[in-house]
């Protein structure tokens, strides 16, 4: 805001682009779902290939018995970005969401931000189109069918992401609760998938290549026994994703070769917590970057713990910011102090305040 106290309109240094929830979803519709998924992958993997140019750490949690809420941040020496976000799955059974979030990238060099973001819808699309990158490194060649154990709000975006990158065809749908699954049944009757509603997750595997599962609850559970996982399918384990939340049954891991975005945080958080901590893992970075071996026969089980990682919102984050000016779907948010002399804020304050007086006078 200038000192001109004729003049309290912000500069243009004081304004930060801000993408709204409204704002976002219009820029999901001008590109297209499943295009802005396929893109934003690509900004992952290219994010990923630099991986040793990152800061990395676990994320930084609050936790209650209800859920979490987590910061993520991270930088690669010129842009910092991170992500706040909550893990609530009791939320749903208030008519909230169980996962919200919020994120924000800033110039290194000034340390001012170049954007602020919702994540919430954000977050979905990041997390399906990194499930659906992974896949293609580690799924069966050739997958057509789908099964995805737990039909919630994750569900739609995964079906979409690897209908669009693997070329996915049949999805078999199971959850505990019917409508859930009839609801995703809905939401992609015209996507080009044919879904079919299984009334057991022994029904819903039957014949699938790709085993997703994207339950909520925040307990330990067996989404999925040894005896149902046989030979040469691809596990998108996404529901494991913080401390006493788990998924597959500790045998499962056993027979897999287990792949992971940051070990260190995966071990806290991800399947892996039922494991001995040396147990051996490949990092997803290594794999696209050719350094490590993915899929490596038919008959192998490949599981990707999925948890999430501050390097995917990050390169989240870059992919909106690059596709602002292609939209335009953003408002200026005036964010930033900006007097005239740097080092008289609180002179900026008062002439405001004495301005504001003078107006209502």
């Amino acid at each position: 805001m200038t000192n001109n106290t004729n003049n309290l309109s912000p500069s243009d240094l004081a304004f930060v682009p801000f993408v709204s929830v409204d704002n976002m979803m219009r820029n999901v519709r001008s590109i297209g779902v499943e295009t802005f998924m396929r893109e934003l992958a690509e900004y992952i993997e290219d994010d990923f290939l630099r991986w040793e140019s990152f800061d990395k750490k676990p994320r930084i949690p609050a936790h209650a018995p209800e859920g979490v809420v987590e910061l993520m941040p991270t930088s690669d020496g010129k842009t910092f970005g991170f992500k706040y976000v909550n893990g609530h799955p009791g939320n749903v059974r208030e008519g909230l969401q169980t996962v919200t979030g919020f994120g924000v990238l800033s110039d290194l060099a000034t340390g001012y931000p170049v954007l602020f973001t919702e994540m919430t819808i954000l977050t979905a699309l990041r997390t399906a189109a990194n499930s659906a990158l992974a896949a293609k490194y580690l799924a069966p060649e050739g997958s057509t069918t789908m099964a995805v154990i737990g039909n919630g709000a994750q569900s739609d975006f995964q079906c979409l992401a690897f209908k669009e990158m693997l070329g996915i065809t049949e999805i078999r749908a199971y959850d505990i609760d019917h409508s859930a699954s009839i609801r995703l049944a809905r939401n992609l009757a015209n996507s080009g998938l044919n879904v079919t509603i299984c009334k057991t997750p022994e029904d819903a595997i039957e014949g699938a290549e790709i085993i997703t599962t994207v339950t909520a609850d925040k307990r330990y559970a067996t989404i999925l026994t040894d005896n149902m996982v046989g030979s040469g399918v691809h596990i998108n384990a996404i529901g494991g994703d913080c401390p006493g939340k788990t998924e597959l049954h500790k045998d499962i891991l056993l027979r897999s070769d287990i792949f992971v975005e940051f070990p260190e945080q995966t071990r806290i958080e991800g399947e892996l917590q039922q494991l001995d901590a040396d147990h051996p893992v490949t990092e997803l970075w290594q794999v696209f970057a050719g350094k490590a071996e993915g899929r490596t026969g038919k008959d192998q089980i490949t599981l990707f713990d999925s948890v999430g990682f501050a390097i995917e919102d990050f390169a989240a984050l870059r992919y909106v910011r690059d596709m602002l000016p292609q939209t335009g779907h953003f408002e200026k948010l005036d964010l930033l102090a900006d007097p005239d002399d740097p080092r008289d804020l609180y002179g900026m304050v008062l002439r405001s305040s004495a301005n504001g007086d003078n107006q209502a006078a």
